[in-house]
C-alpha cells in the first residue's frame, strides 16, 4: 500500500531529528520519493510541503528542499522576565538571542486604547496609551511582532515614549516611575496568520504563529503594560519550568 504524504514527512522528520539529515542538507527530491515510496509525484510534493510548513525545511526554487539552517530561539519566560536582567541594564530579549545578530524596527506613538487593552489595563474605553510596535529580526529573519500598550498618563514624559528606552528597557523605566512590574500573566494560543502578518514575518504558506498576550502588574496589582506578541512558530522553542509546589511564570516558549 503506498505511503501517504504525512507518513513520508514523518520518516524524513525522524531523519532530521536524529541528525542523519543535518541543517543545510538537501532533502530527497520528488523523483527519489516517488521511487522509494511508490507514490504519485503530487503525494511526494505534499510531503515536502508539510516539512516546509512546519518550519523544518526551506524550498529553494530550481534547487530543491533543504533542512532549515536557522537555529530555533529558545524562549524561557522565567529567565527573560527576571528582575536581575532588566535591573542590570539588559533587555529581556537578550535572554532569547544571546549574541545572535538582532535588528529591531521600532515605532512609538500615542493612541486610544483598544477595548481589550483598556480592559486589561483597567482604563476607561478610549483612554490614551503609549504604543510601542516592534518587529524583531534575528540573523536577517523576522521572528516576532510585538505591540506594547502603557497608560499614557504614567509614561508619556519618560523614555518609554521614545524609540530608545535606555538600559534595561521599559521595565527599568517603569521602576524609576514607581511602577515596577513584579508579576506577569501570559496567555497564548496557536493560530494561522493573517495575510499582513504572513507578509511582515515572511512566512511560508501554512506556517502557524503563536500569539502571546502578557500583562505586567506592580506589587499593588496595578496593570502597567499589556504586550501582544506574534511569534513565527517555526522559529521558537517555548520552554516551561515548573516547580513541585506549582507553576512558575513560563511560556510555550514572551517578547
Amino acid at each position: 500500500m503506498p505511503e501517504t504524504s504525512r507518513q513520508i514527512a514523518d520518516d524524513i522528520r525522524a531523519r532530521i531529528y536524529s541528525g542523519e539529515l543535518a541543517p543545510g542538507d538537501r532533502l530527497p527530491g520528488e523523483p527519489t520519493l516517488v521511487k522509494q515510496y511508490g507514490v504519485a509525484k503530487m503525494t511526494a510534493n505534499q510531503a515536502l510541503k508539510l516539512l516546509v510548513g512546519e518550519g523544518l525545511a526551506v524550498a529553494r526554487p530550481g534547487s530543491g528542499t533543504y533542512v532549515r539552517e536557522f537555529r530555533p530561539i529558545r524562549r524561557v519566560a522565567n529567565d527573560r522576565l527576571d528582575k536581575s536582567r532588566w535591573s542590570g541594564g539588559k533587555s529581556i530579549w537578550s535572554a532569547d538571542v544571546e549574541q545572535r545578530p538582532l535588528v529591531t524596527d521600532v515605532e512609538v506613538y500615542e493612541a486610544e486604547a483598544p477595548r481589550q487593552v483598556a480592559r486589561l489595563l483597567g482604563l476607561d474605553a478610549g483612554a490614551p496609551v503609549i504604543v510601542r510596535r516592534r518587529r524583531f529580526v534575528v540573523e536577517e529573519r523576522p521572528v516576532q511582532l510585538a505591540t506594547s500598550f502603557l497608560p499614557a498618563d504614567l509614561v508619556r514624559s519618560s523614555a518609554v515614549a521614545q524609540r530608545d528606552t535606555g538600559p534595561g528597557g521599559t521595565y527599568a523605566r517603569l521602576a524609576e516611575l514607581g511602577a515596577e512590574p513584579v508579576d506577569f500573566v501570559e496567555e497564548l494560543r496557536a493560530r494561522m496568520p493573517s495575510d499582513d502578518e504572513r507578509q511582515d514575518l515572511r512566512l511560508a504558506t501554512g506556517v502557524p504563529v503563536v500569539e502571546i498576550c502578557r500583562t505586567a502588574f506592580t506589587a499593588g496589582r496595578r496593570p502597567v503594560e499589556v504586550t501582544q506578541m506574534l511569534l513565527d512558530a517555526g522559529s521558537y522553542v517555548l520552554e516551561y519550568r515548573l516547580s513541585g509546589s506549582g507553576a512558575t511564570s513560563a511560556e510555550m516558549p514572551a517578547s
